[in-house]
């Protein structure tokens, strides 16, 4: 099909690379890239590491400059929202009232942090990390004063804290587990983490189960203890965007839109794709449907559906991976991320550390601390469906 104009839904790194890999790759058609905030497309990932310890500014997280859209010839919508897309109709509508044609529509919208419906969450005061003003605005109200309560040892969770530790700033981290991540990564793992947190002088309120925020400075946990602090952060995960193709009747799973490896929706009307958070998207070397919320893998998730629209046909097929700064410790991961059987971790004579995490005698993830050789050498067999060393 002769595509005239794409309108991609979203600015940020999977819409980008999406515009970027179809100019890439030779298409002509008239790109727009709608982005919500007010800003270039940036960088997410240093918001809770290096924006949120004062070690870059602002300025320097765009992906690419603004000469790059006209050099590209893609035309930048900021500050506008999407209300709707209408597959059938080829057109995408904006809260404005303004109705887009387009041959072919990329939704790109990403996800939100997750607010649990318990007493206090909604409070607008209660803190979430997702955009570039969230990070500003927590390390402004963090030095003020703290301690700084956040609630979930997550990847994200255990990032803010240990970057806001670094800033001298009093940090209570808590969360279910007894470990940071033990359930994802193995008690091994996650002993190691709390280790660090603890060293950077994070207390770690563990095996805690939250009932409410008060004045969005108050967390009630369910045992009756109350926890003060000058401000609250949810560190809880998020959920996909995927409103706008459920509205359309797309077919969605976990509330993202399901795709093929290509990021084709498999509802096949119109030609609507999805990438990045929002995508439910067949993993060719998995075999299976996979979401993921890496960087890495929205940026492949681009890659793979400017291509299809150039007329490509390439598939997403990697495995996904990211990789966690938590102070100045990083962690690679790359798993299918559906579960394993046994996680084997192994000490490395320098202090790093690599766990092996294995299904059905194959290796299904892997996570280093000071080893990459091990890192690129499991995403190699866990794509292949080999057994882990």
């Amino acid at each position: 099909m002769s595509l005239e104009r794409i309108v991609i839904v979203g600015a940020g790194p999977a819409g980008l690379s999406t515009a970027r890999a179809y100019r890439e790759h030779g298409g002509t058609a008239r790109v727009t890239l709608i982005g919500e905030e007010p800003r270039l497309p940036y960088e997410r990932p240093p918001l809770t590491k290096e924006l949120l310890r004062g070690e870059v500014d602002a300025a320097e997280l765009p992906i690419e400059p603004g000469s790059w859209f006209e050099a590209n010839d893609v035309e930048l919508l900021r500050g506008v929202k999407v209300v709707a897309i209408d597959p059938g109709a080829s057109a995408v509508s904006s809260e404005s009232g303004e109705r887009l044609p387009a041959d072919a529509i990329v939704l790109a919208s990403g996800s939100r942090p997750v607010r649990p419906d318990l007493p206090g969450f909604d409070d607008p005061a209660v803190m979430t990390m997702r955009e570039l003003p969230d990070s500003l605005t927590l390390a402004e109200r963090a030095l003020a004063g703290g301690p700084v309560l956040v609630i979930g040892t997550g990847f994200i969770g255990c990032e803010i804290a240990g970057s806001l530790a670094m800033r001298g700033v009093e940090v209570v981290l808590i969360g279910q587990e007894a470990f940071p991540q033990a359930e994802r990564l193995g008690e091994g793992a996650g002993r190691r983490i709390a280790g660090w947190l603890a060293h950077l002088g994070v207390a770690l309120v563990a095996g805690a189960s939250v009932a409410a925020v008060e004045d969005a400075r108050v967390v009630v946990l369910e045992d009756g203890r109350r926890l003060s602090g000058s401000c609250v952060v949810l560190g809880m995960g998020t959920q996909p965007r995927g409103e706008l193709g459920s509205a359309a009747r797309l077919a969605t799973r976990e509330g993202a839109l399901c795709v093929d490896a290509q990021m084709r929706s498999t509802s096949g009307e119109g030609a609507v794709l999805a990438v990045g958070d929002v995508a439910h998207a067949m993993n060719a070397s998995a075999g299976r449907s996979l979401r993921v919320e890496h960087w890495g893998d929205a940026l492949s998730h681009g890659e793979v559906a400017g291509h299809a629209l150039a007329g490509g046909g390439e598939r997403w097929e990697d495995v996904p991976g990211f990789w966690s700064t938590i102070g100045r410790e990083t962690l690679k991961y790359a798993a299918w991320g559906d579960g394993y059987e046994d996680a084997r971790l192994i000490e490395h004579a320098d202090g790093g550390f690599t766990v092996w995490y294995s299904r059905d005698g194959a290796a299904v993830g892997v996570l280093t601390h000071e080893r990459d050789e091990d890192y690129e050498r499991g995403r190699e067999l866990i794509r292949a469906g080999e057994a882990a060393p």
